[in-house]
């Protein structure tokens, strides 16, 4: 008479009813789908670590024009980077969502 929390707590009915099937979906679109929200998720993380890189160095540059210039240009770059990476989402959101029928998740 053990608990089972997958039978028990309704999570797969309320999965279900939600759109997720239960258990692994290994489609190609599916993996894809996966891989792309897993590298998006990579990105921001290195977005927001150049972001406070480029804030910290624009804070103690005391005023020298040079490390001001170069922390404007790491928070523009990773700026137009993000940009570029949204781009290339909506691209294969638009893709999959054509070929397969299915919305990324």
């Amino acid at each position: 008479m053990a608990y089972s929390f997958i039978n028990d707590s309704g999570i797969g009915k309320t999965a279900g009813n939600a759109g997720y099937p239960e258990g692994l979906n290994a489609q190609p679109e599916n993996l894809v789908m996966q891989g792309i929200s897993f590298v998006l998720t990579f990105v921001g993380v290195i977005f927001l670590v150049l972001m406070i890189y480029g804030g910290f160095l624009w804070m103690t540059a005391r005023g020298n024009e040079g490390e001001v210039e170069k922390a404007k240009k790491i928070i523009t770059q990773s700026i137009i980077g993000l940009i570029i990476v949204f781009g290339a989402y909506a691209i294969s959101y638009f893709i999959i969502s054509y070929f397969s029928g299915q919305s990324l998740k």
